[in-house]
């Protein structure tokens, strides 16, 4: 049986301290929505070893002109680059973190996968399940050894475009895991057009975590996963606001055992509404 994919502290912590082959990769993935980066905090504190890895630099390619949303897919060569830079190599696993409910961890979890490297999993709860365990933390900006990734495919889940979603909402299963308000077109203050990509369905992304950002049990998830129809579902398909959240409901359905291939909209509402002729539905 594959693990989880999902560690716990103790088992991170046990994984650290035995022997270098087995050690994983650490990546820190802090990131707030409106904030350029996690850098600073970072260097205050981080899992020792862990490098830090930008979302809007290397987990995204941002254009100017907004085609492909708030946090388009990044090039591959862009990937690459800082998974190398980041120590990520062929020879040792991957363990990310975050201190947001694994939003951004998800992000990579879901993107090495999706190139071709299946051995990454998410600190669950994060950082702050860490320090809450009272285990160590560095500090200062991090220095890893240069590994060789290299993506490979085809990987597990497919990269969703907006024709691609609006195929899932009528054939298939699109999840949207934006907060309820704002997929019923309520309180929009990020996107220009508020609403969701009609035939989708409303699956919020932190209701698959308790409040110190812990998931739920499996049964729990796969039990709200099976009442929105994604065990029956031909593919299941995830969206949000930019690409972020979307990865989170991925993660959660593979923790709930319901789907370990979910497909993942990265452009996500804030690409589809660049295009004024794609539906709307509030």
């Amino acid at each position: 049986m594959d693990p989880s994919p999902l560690i716990q502290v103790e088992e991170l912590q046990r994984l650290l301290a035995g022997p270098q082959v087995s050690r994983p990769v650490i990546l820190d993935v802090r990131f707030r929505l409106g904030v350029s980066t996690g850098q600073d905090e970072f260097e205050d504190a981080h899992v020792p070893g862990a490098a830090y890895v930008d979302m809007d630099t290397e987990l995204a390619t941002i254009r100017a002109d907004g085609a492909g949303g708030r946090h388009p897919m990044p090039d591959v060569e862009t990937f690459t680059a800082a998974m190398r830079s980041a120590g990520v190599t062929s020879r040792r696993a991957v363990v990310a973190y975050d201190d947001w409910f694994s939003l951004p961890a998800s992000r990579v979890w879901w993107m090495l996968r999706h190139l071709g490297f299946p051995r990454v999993r998410v600190l669950d709860g994060g950082l702050a399940a860490w320090t809450a365990a009272s285990k160590p933390t560095g500090s200062g900006p991090s220095t890893p050894t240069a590994g060789d990734f290299t993506p490979s495919g085809p990987g597990v889940g497919r990269l969703l475009d907006a024709a691609d979603a609006k195929r899932y909402a009528e054939d298939h299963l699109l999840l949207d895991a934006r907060p309820a308000d704002r997929f019923r077109g309520e309180n929009e203050t990020i996107d220009a057009v508020a609403g969701h990509i009609p035939g989708g369905v409303s699956a919020p992304a932190l209701a698959n975590v308790d409040p110190g950002g812990h998931f739920l049990p499996a049964d729990e998830l796969a039990t709200r996963f099976r009442a929105m129809g994604a065990a029956d579902a031909k593919s299941v398909g995830t969206y949000c606001g930019s690409g972020i959240q979307a990865t989170h409901l991925a993660l959660a359905l593979s923790v709930a055992g319901v789907t370990d291939e979910a497909d993942v909209y990265i452009g996500s509402w804030s690409d589809w509404i660049t295009d004024p002729g794609r539906g709307v539905e509030v």
